[in-house]
């Protein structure tokens, strides 16, 4: 998730100061991906560094002001058109969890799966009441649609994350199935030690 961009495209609405930058940011995202204000002045600094964003006064309260420059539109544009490249992936615990358990004798593939089909039923449950909330109160403003894009991406994910659980537990019955229905291995011919 790009903080920086985010910061960029709400300033493109005007001067704002860090913390409320913060609160937009949120209200946005629905609240999924918080902010620390100190990660929003960060990021405003490097941005101010880069030429981006400049100060711009304060407001009555004292508030130091952000604004866009014109090279902070054109990277925000630039980055609106850019595809979010998807190479790079993140190490995945519940893929990495799934890998290695195949191979360790101890471990319970399938209560693994469904402690995680679980979850994800459970999440996926409470995105779906968000969204109808949402959608019950007719949204109308920018911010309403930003925030139904956001919980309807993590109904999706959610979605697709059980779809691959219920692929691998199919293809664990289906390895298991053959397991038990090939013949065993001939036992080895004794080793004779060497003279």
């Amino acid at each position: 998730m790009s903080i920086r961009h985010g910061l960029l495209a709400l300033l493109e609405r005007g001067p704002r100061y860090g913390s409320r930058l913060r609160t937009e940011f949120e209200a946005r995202t629905g609240s999924t991906w918080p902010l620390n204000i100190g990660q929003v002045y960060t990021t405003l600094a490097r941005l101010e560094r880069d030429g981006l964003v400049v100060q711009q006064g304060a407001d009555e309260a004292g508030h130091v002001l952000y604004a866009l420059t014109d090279a902070g539109r054109s990277e925000l544009r630039s980055w609106f058109i850019r595809p979010v490249e998807r190479s790079n992936l993140p190490r995945d615990e519940l893929a990495i969890k799934l890998a290695v358990a195949v191979g360790a004798p101890g471990a319970d593939i399938r209560a693994t799966v469904e402690a995680q089909r679980r979850y994800l039923s459970e999440s996926m449950h409470t995105y779906t009441r968000l969204r109808a909330r949402a959608l019950a109160e007719a949204p109308a403003h920018r911010d309403e649609v930003a925030r139904l894009f956001v919980l309807e991406h993590l109904i999706f994910r959610a979605e697709a994350e059980i779809r691959w659980l219920d692929h691998c537990e199919a293809r664990l019955l289906r390895l298991a199935e053959a397991a038990a229905t090939e013949p065993p291995l001939p036992p080895s011919p004794p080793q004779t030690p060497p003279a």
